[in-house]
């Protein structure tokens, strides 16, 4: 079998052909599928074998001081010899994977040969293609979780065991200092606790990823906007536990911890930093210091690790298997995501160049994984139903002059893009606006000339003179809304995304399929848009596939931002991710059949490739890193020797052959991204009694290859798209 290893003498790293382990009882033999790389421990490991000797001396005070012993007992030659020995031999590297048991060793019942199971251990979970791994270090990874996250055990462990030391309360403000992998986890770990998180990192790049991961604010730690938070969050008294989860020979996290802790508060040490303890700082606030020791409690006990001698859980309810059990457990649940932490995913035959990369500093990473060959760990090729609707349409009647309308929502959308389109239009009245506070619904009635304002939405779902209602509320209510006004009867527009989860879409159509109602349409308004449309036109008919790219520079969201509530509100593609799939899709005249996702680290980034029946590809680049300058939205559609390019919807040209055969253009301040049109096309479905404007058919698939995005980033594979019942 093939294994990393490491020559400290020299600092050679290298994928060496190494007998295979044998499978001795207490344990398993786990073939791995996906392994980690720690960035912090491991690449402090490969920079410290780089050095001189002297260097490696420096670094390490603890070895010299044993070497220093060692020759007071066995004289200067023999230690030389014992010293140059060890440090002239190779060593193992890892201690954190996911891979399949391949044989069970005697005395094991709690697993079988393949099931997937999480390892721990810099002894027993290396970047090896196999290793034995004792019952203590090892656990079953739940059910759906993929292995590549699974992975993410025993890192997960620390930062886990980190947050118990801190003992944290709902409520409490906490201070997360280093926001690289552990520290990322800590964050989440602590928000999911209920605990408001501000975190500090000199890396801009990592402070955002923090925020959208659960921290309430970070920042450069020399900087007043960590300390501004700080004061901010906790009235001015300091946060409540500090964690060190910083590298390096710099003071600055202790003296930071001491600075922004309240009173007797408590700082835990995670990572590996100076701990010169300003005395008098510590002292005046009697500041508790905390240790964590590595994956808890059993770490460095060889009865517990090596020979399975579990402690009572009425004792120590939380051990190093139980740490790892848990923190699978909060990943498999959605508590915890570690996909946005995964930086690059390299084959395991590349080790010593990824390993370079990362101590070079050409690759930068939070997580990097190992993927090893012939692993065939997951069952099948990830799928996302597409459900298909059997419904005996009710007849519809056409509505009476004028058309009534309710809208379910007034935030900036709906006051800014879609009210001023329908306020001024004949035939259109607007009936009520329901909201959750009563001062908004008064604002609308007001500005709009609403004939009602209410915050009672059974009310207005129970009026008979209501024609159609509109959804423009949070994303994580458009669901059950429009499941709601679907069964009362009501023609509904619901703002993009109609759903964030399978389950969730899946209860609209039983909706639909309960009332006969499917008078339905999200409001994917770009295939409205006037230039498009003619762009299109000009275009013509294609006979081959096509290939179309559309790059969307969405932008940063302002810090506070409700989008940034992932776990709530779901991921911002999530949000808006089928206006751009909706269009392509009207574009291609086809419902996409596979799609692949993929994202870079330490943002929201994503390019998505949509694969279509007649062979024709949609490649998505979603951005948030772009210049602000720079146009939001541009596409190109290329087939049959022909070209159509748009221009942020304020420029269209069609090209046939080497002749640029029209050009359409609009001023700036005139963009039309077809709200208005939309509008007048679903009033006119909902007065005539005609068709919708966009097929059910169509709004299910986009809403269905919206959610694969999600789960083609999880599973690193292609997802099938396929129609059910």
């Amino acid at each position: 079998m093939k294994q990393v290893v490491q020559n400290y003498k020299s600092g050679e790293l290298a994928v060496l052909d190494v007998p295979a382990p044998g499978c001795k009882p207490g344990g398993v033999l786990v073939r791995t599928a996906y392994s980690l790389i720690s960035t912090g421990t491991e690449l402090m490991k490969v920079s410290e074998a780089g050095m001189s000797m002297l260097g490696k001396a420096r670094s390490r005070p603890d070895q010299v001081a044993k070497v220093v012993q060692s020759v007071a007992t066995n004289g200067v030659p023999a230690t030389y010899r014992k010293v140059m020995g060890k440090l002239d031999s190779y060593t193992p590297l890892g201690y954190s994977l996911c891979g399949v048991v391949e044989e069970v060793g005697a005395g094991i019942d709690d697993v079988k040969a393949g099931d997937l199971v999480a390892c721990a251990g810099n002894e027993h979970a290396l970047h090896a293609e196999l290793n034995w791994v004792p019952r203590n270090l090892y656990t079953p990874v739940p059910d759906g979780l993929a292995p590549r996250h699974a992975a993410f055990g025993t890192v997960g462990s620390i930062a886990l065991q980190g947050v118990r030391q801190g003992e944290p309360r709902l409520g409490e403000v906490a201070l997360v200092v280093g926001l690289g992998l552990i520290g990322q986890l800590v964050v989440q770990l602590l928000a999911a606790s209920g605990v408001r998180v501000v975190g500090a990192d000199p890396d801009p790049a990592r402070c955002e990823l923090a925020e959208r991961l659960g921290a309430a604010a970070c920042g450069d730690p020399g900087s007043a906007a960590v300390e501004g938070a700080v004061a901010e969050l906790t009235g001015g008294h300091g946060v409540d536990q500090v964690y060190l989860a910083a590298g390096g020979g710099s003071n600055q996290p202790v003296e930071l911890a001491a600075r922004l802790s309240r009173d007797r508060g408590r700082v835990v040490d995670i990572g590996k930093c100076s701990l010169d303890l300003p005395w008098n700082a510590y002292y005046e606030k009697e500041l508790d210091v905390r240790f964590s020791r590595s994956y808890g409690p059993g770490r460095y006990d060889p009865e517990y690790e090596l020979e399975g001698r579990d402690y009572p859980i009425g004792y120590v309810r939380w051990t190093e298997r139980r740490n790892l059990a848990c923190f699978l457990d909060l990943v498999a649940r959605g508590h915890v995501d570690v996909e946005p932490l995964v930086s690059h995913v390299a084959d395991f035959d590349d080790a010593v160049e990824t390993y370079r990369g990362l101590k070079d500093g050409e690759l930068k990473a939070v997580a990097v994984l190992f993927r090893y060959p012939g692993q065939v760990v997951e069952a099948a090729a990830p799928a996302v139903a597409v459900p298909t609707v059997s419904v005996k349409p009710r007849p519809v009647r056409a509505a009476t002059t004028p058309v009534r309308l309710a809208f379910v929502g007034a935030g900036n959308y709906a006051t800014s893009m879609l009210l001023p389109h329908l306020a001024p239009r004949d035939g259109v009245e607007l009936s009520a606006v329901v909201t959750t506070t009563a001062l908004s619904a008064a604002n609308a009635r007001r500005k709009f000339g609403f004939a009602a304002a209410t915050t009672d939405l059974d009310a207005v779902l129970g009026d008979d003179s209501v024609d159609a209602v509109f959804v423009v509320t949070r994303h994580s209510s458009h669901a059950e809304l429009t499941r709601r006004a679907l069964l009362a009867g009501k023609a509904v527009f619901v703002e993009k995304p109609l759903a964030l989860t399978e389950d969730e879409l899946t209860s609209v159509l039983a909706a639909v399929e309960e009332s006969g109602n499917d008078r339905l349409q999200v409001g994917f308004n770009r295939r409205f848009a006037p230039l498009l449309r003619e762009a299109k036109e000009r275009f013509g008919a294609r006979s081959g596939p096509a290939n179309l790219r559309y790059l969307v520079n969405a932008g940063r969201l302002a810090h506070g931002s409700w989008y940034l509530r992932q776990g709530t509100e779901g991921s911002r593609f999530a949000g808006e991710g089928g206006h751009f799939i909706d269009t392509a899709s009207w574009l291609l005249e086809a419902d996409p059949v596979s799609v692949y996702a993929a994202a870079p680290s330490g943002n929201e980034d994503l390019n998505v490739v949509l694969r279509y029946p007649d062979g024709s590809t949609a490649t998505l680049s979603y951005v948030t890193t772009g210049p602000s300058g720079f146009p939001k939205e541009t596409l190109d559609l290329v087939a049959d020797g022909k070209a159509l390019r748009l221009d942020d919807f304020v420029r269209a040209s069609v090209y046939d052959g080497r002749r640029r055969q029209w050009v359409g253009s609009r001023l700036p301040r005139a963009r039309d991204k077809g709200q208005n049109a939309e509008l007048a096309a679903f009033v006119k479905a909902v007065r005539t009694g005609g068709p919708m404007p966009v097929p059910l058919e169509s709004l299910v698939a986009t809403t269905a290859a919206t959610l694969a995005v999600h789960t083609g980033l999880a599973s690193g594979a292609p997802v099938a798209l396929e129609r059910t019942r």
